[in-house]
């Protein structure tokens, strides 16, 4: 059981960008309401050239469009997102210590999405936990047509207005532009504008194109809120003795026990369950199908769209009480003095976080 709980961790402190609270540390220069909350609604700051200053910790707290419509993607992309559902997500290449390249674009605070942004005349520098950056260039050079295959692309990007125009090319074929597996080819090419409308807010749209993935150019829509008062800690997910066994593939989805628990066991655990993470809401319905248990979380992330509102994903039994999901995340069963069944733990990086049954 301990194994087990050890295991889900590793797992999700790779897969989480973690932030902290320095304390009664404030940023300085962010302009404040009268209760000392940052005013998201003041005006944007600008550069000494007089455009739109980007220069911030930034969160995606929303992510739609038609990137997320399967009606788009070509039939060897969509076999292949089955086969990433089918194995849990083992190859997201955050789980071996990979960068996530053009995925962390809508990806939110659970995902790796907090991004700081640090603007120059001549480039945007893009830093996240990952330990990693990306530079995107705005001294005037076009982009190369042929370059070299890359993480990250090639950026160059120019003004619009107080809209900042961004163009990628040069992507190598190893990352995802979703969490759900979606897959592309090195054909792929990003346009971005970010538009910073306030002081707290960027709407930022992006375009995808990929005729080796895609039937026709797809767009998503991203929302961004500034953070404030707050940081990025670095997420080195190899640093542990688990993961150089996961960055060496010492350690494979079959080494991963899985157990045969009652029917009559299972049923125990039917019911929802209600509890907050990251202060909002979450509701979990669990039930049993054709023997099988299955589980149900509302709404599914609670930084970021472009997913359904919930998802359902099958349990995987590991121990009697303890289950794996698609979700990327562990559901731990807790009974009560009498033997009762009275709460799930949905296990965290930040740790197991308890949902009280409520019927």
């Amino acid at each position: 059981m301990q194994r087990l709980i050890t295991a889900i961790l590793f797992l999700l402190t790779v897969t989480t960008s973690v932030s902290a609270q320095w304390f009664d540390w404030q940023t300085p220069g962010i302009p404040r309401t009268a209760d000392g909350r940052a005013d998201l609604s003041a005006p944007a700051p600008r550069s000494a050239e007089g455009h739109p200053d980007l220069t911030g910790l930034w969160l995606p707290v929303n992510a739609s469009g038609s990137l997320y419509d399967i009606d788009n993607v070509q039939g060897w992309a969509l076999d292949a997102m089955a086969e990433q559902q089918s194995t849990f997500y083992l190859n997201d290449p955050r789980f071996h210590c990979l960068p996530s390249g053009p995925g962390s674009y809508t990806a939110g605070a659970s995902t790796g999405g907090n991004r700081r942004i640090v603007q120059h005349p001549d480039f945007i520098a893009v830093l996240t936990s990952e330990m990693n950056y990306r530079q995107i260039h705005t001294d005037g050079r076009p982009i190369p047509e042929v370059i070299l295959p890359s993480w990250e692309g090639y950026s160059a990007g120019y003004w619009d207005g107080d809209t900042l125009v961004v163009e990628t090319n040069g992507f190598n074929d190893k990352t995802w532009l979703t969490r759900e597996g979606l897959p592309h080819t090195d054909q792929l090419r990003i346009t971005e504008r970010y538009t910073r409308s306030d002081f707290g807010h960027i709407a930022l749209d992006v375009i995808y194109e990929d005729p080796g993935t895609f039937t026709q150019p797809v767009q998503a829509t991203i929302d961004m809120v500034i953070r404030v008062d707050t940081d990025i800690l670095e997420s080195i997910c190899n640093e542990s003795e688990t993961g150089q066994l996961h960055y060496t593939g010492e350690i494979t989805q079959t080494e991963v026990k899985v157990v045969e628990v009652p029917e009559e066991v299972l049923d125990t655990y039917v019911g929802t369950y209600q509890g907050l993470w990251l202060g909002r809401l979450i509701t979990a319905e669990v039930f049993l199908e054709d023997g099988e248990l299955f589980l149900t979380r509302t709404p599914l992330y609670s930084d970021t769209g472009g997913n359904t509102d919930s998802a359902t994903s099958p349990l995987i039994a590991q121990s009697e009480n303890a289950f794996d999901s698609s979700f990327g995340l562990g559901w731990v069963f807790n009974a009560d003095e009498n033997g009762e069944v009275s709460s799930v733990s949905e296990v965290h990086v930040s740790g197991a976080w308890t949902f009280k049954r409520i019927e």
